[in-house]
C-alpha cells in the first residue's frame, strides 16, 4: 500500500515537472525567435530605502531593446561596478523585462589613507567612494585591515569620540589612537574584553583625560601605564 502511493505521488510530482518545463521551454522559444523588447528593469537592493539611481544609470539599457540582445554578465559587470556594490545577480524575465537585485556593502566605518576618507565595510572592504571630509560621530581606521572589522567597530561605539583612529598592528592586534594623543595597545585576544575594562576605567578616573602617552593591556594580567 505504502509503495502505491508513493508511486502515485511520484507520478503526479513528475507530470507537474513535465508540464512546467514544457510551458518553460516554450516561452523562451517564443521570447527567443518572436519580437520581445525590454520595456523595464527592475532594480531591488538588500539595504531597503537605498537611493539606486546610480545602478539604474549604469544598466544603460533603452526601453525597447530587444531582450535577448542584452548581454547580461555584461549588465551586471556594469552594474557591478558601481562603488558600494558587492554582489549582483541579473535575471532576464520570460516577458522581456529584467530584474536586478543587488548587495551593497554595509558600511560601519570610514578608512583614511590620510588624505581622504573611505567608507568602510564590516568584511574590511574599502568603499571607491573617497569624500574630503572626516565623519566625527563614527570610527576611523587606517594602514591595513583585517577581514572583519565588525567586533572591534561594535565594541569602540561606546567611546567613539574619544578615538582619533584604530590600526591594525602586524596583522594581529589593534592600537586604538585617542583624540588627546594616547595610544591604547590591546591585545591579541580579547580586545572587545579590554576595550570594557577601558571603559570602567575612563568612567570611574577619567584616565583618557589624563597626560599620559601609553596605556599598555596586551598582558591582560596588568595594565601598563606610560
Amino acid at each position: 500500500m505504502k509503495r502505491s502511493i508513493l508511486f502515485w505521488l511520484y507520478f503526479v510530482v513528475a507530470i507537474l515537472l513535465a508540464i512546467y518545463l514544457s510551458v518553460r521551454l516554450i516561452t523562451l522559444g517564443a521570447a527567443r525567435h518572436g519580437p520581445v523588447f525590454v520595456r523595464n528593469i527592475s532594480i531591488s537592493a538588500d539595504a531597503p530605502g537605498k537611493d539606486l539611481s546610480a545602478l539604474a544609470a549604469s544598466a544603460a539599457i533603452a526601453p525597447g531593446t530587444r531582450t535577448y540582445a542584452v548581454d547580461l554578465n555584461s549588465l551586471a559587470a556594469r552594474i557591478g561596478a558601481v562603488p558600494g556594490v558587492r554582489a549582483v545577480a541579473v535575471r532576464r524575465l520570460a516577458n522581456g523585462n529584467l530584474s536586478v537585485h543587488v548587495k551593497l556593502h554595509h558600511v560601519v566605518a570610514q578608512w583614511t589613507d590620510g588624505e581622504k576618507f573611505f567608507p568602510l565595510s564590516v568584511d574590511g572592504t574599502i568603499v571607491n567612494t573617497p569624500e574630503q571630509t572626516r565623519d566625527n560621530g563614527g570610527i576611523l581606521f587606517r594602514g591595513e585591515l583585517p577581514r572583519d572589522v565588525s567586533r572591534i567597530t561594535n565594541a569602540v561605539q561606546r567611546i567613539a569620540g574619544d578615538i582619533d583612529y584604530m590600526e591594525w598592528i602586524e596583522n594581529r592586534r589593534w592600537n586604538l589612537v585617542t583624540r588627546g594623543g594616547i595610544t591604547v595597545m590591546l591585545p591579541e585576544k580579547g580586545a572587545a574584553d579590554a576595550i570594557g575594562t577601558l571603559i570602567v576605567m575612563n568612567a570611574n578616573h577619567g584616565i583618557l583625560n589624563k597626560q599620559i602617552s601609553v596605556i599598555d593591556m596586551r598582558d591582560g594580567a596588568r595594565i601598563l601605564v606610560k
